[in-house]
């Protein structure tokens, strides 16, 4: 009996809870092995979710105000807080305060018909609801109220007189701050309302993909946003590095605003280098004296984007045949219910360029080796970084 006791103590004390936040703002709280990997993790959450289809999907802790995405081969202590990770159990059922994870999305899309199973399509649609309440696209007025006519479709089904009227919803869960403070509640609970009764008959999951097309098209939406630095003795970041569905963005920090200075769709970047703290890129067909020259602050943060850039990229080069026959099917069928769903290839699991694209996404702490068109020594393409580590 007392061998027994203490072997379950033994076992209690390798346990931790965690806390997953999900997009549509619930939340999963589970009890892990603090050994465990961030893939086996991922594959718990999708399962508890009836989630078949997770590439699109990952796991991010909160640092910094920046999302910053696990690799999921390491071990999830590599990103935990140092007391979450010595906490000792308090018994079967107690436990100390939980880890916080995001579960959220990693890749973006541009068309939701690429997302075959409707679990995560549901899931991607939640997170573009949450990433529209932060957008600034201040010319695109008129297409927050679309958006919120084809979620009201979504969340709520066909519009009813005797049921949808007066304050049948918030406008501050569907609407930007700044468009509910310029037109005023009343106007958008008089107007939307006519909006949401012309999507009648549509599906939720034809909603989805509605909402999907369109909020992708707000330039400020369907992006992951990192500061940048001009100069390593820079306090403040006085850039904003964008990674959208097509490429990369440079933006000047200007008080509260964004201003962009530079935008490289995937096809005219010709090198991105990260050595150590320093992050180059060089626009294809420009001498190496153009190159551009930003700094991460910190090397464990060159190879977090080292990471979602080249995985990003090569999600988009393996979708492109995908994207053109989906809008072939979409231009013959009229968005007709009959379009097939098209499984997406899957982002690669390392940050490894395909063969034949010309570029290079290299990162080492002193210096990057071992492919075309970078300095050093060695031969092939662009490999993963070994050992990336917690920050």
């Amino acid at each position: 009996m007392n061998k027994l006791t203490f072997h379950n103590n033994r076992v209690m004390q390798d346990r931790r809870s965690v806390c997953i936040f999900l997009p549509n703002d619930d939340s999963l709280n589970i009890i892990i092995n603090v050994k465990i990997l961030c893939h086996e993790l991922l594959v718990q959450v999708c399962d508890l979710l009836r989630l078949k289809d997770c590439h699109l999907f990952g796991l991010s802790v909160i640092q910094n105000n920046e999302h910053v995405y696990m690799d999921l081969a390491q071990k999830l202590y590599k990103y935990c807080p140092k007391e979450w990770k010595k906490e000792a159990s308090k018994g079967i059922d107690q436990f100390g305060p939980p880890m916080i994870i995001h579960f959220r999305v990693q890749y973006y899309v541009e068309n939701g018909r690429l997302i075959s199973d409707r679990t995560a399509r549901y899931y991607y649609y939640w997170h573009l609801r949450k990433q529209v309440l932060h957008s600034q696209c201040v010319l695109r007025e008129e297409a927050y109220f679309l958006l919120t006519a084809f979620a009201l479709q979504a969340d709520l089904g066909d519009f009813k007189r005797n049921k949808h009227y007066g304050k049948y919803f918030e406008p501050e869960a569907y609407f930007p701050a700044w468009v509910v403070a310029k037109r005023g509640k009343d106007y958008i609970l008089k107007h939307v309302p006519n909006m949401h009764k012309d999507q009648f008959a549509l599906t939720a999951s034809e909603a989805h993909l509605k909402y999907i097309k369109e909020a992708v098209r707000l330039d400020d939406v369907a992006v992951h946003y990192y500061r940048l630095y001009k100069d390593k003795r820079e306090v403040e970041a006085s850039l904003t590095l964008g990674l959208t569905t097509r490429g990369i963005q440079i933006f000047q920090n200007l008080d509260e605003e964004k201003q962009l200075l530079y935008d490289f769709p995937w096809t005219n970047v010709g090198k991105l280098v990260f050595v150590g703290k320093k992050f180059e890129i060089l626009p294809d067909g420009l001498p190496s004296a153009r190159k551009l020259i930003y700094y991460t602050g910190c090397p464990l943060r060159s190879r977090h984007l080292l990471q979602l850039l080249s995985s990003s990229h090569r999600l988009y080069m393996n979708l492109q045949p995908v994207l053109r026959q989906v809008r072939k099917l979409e231009e013959n069928e009229g968005m007709a219910q009959s379009t097939p769903n098209l499984r997406l290839p899957t982002p690669p699991p390392h940050p490894q360029m395909p063969p034949g694209q010309g570029w290079l996404l290299a990162c080492h702490p002193n210096r990057a080796r071992g492919a075309p068109g970078c300095s050093g020594s060695g031969s092939g393409g662009a490999r993963a970084p070994q050992g990336v580590g917690g920050w």
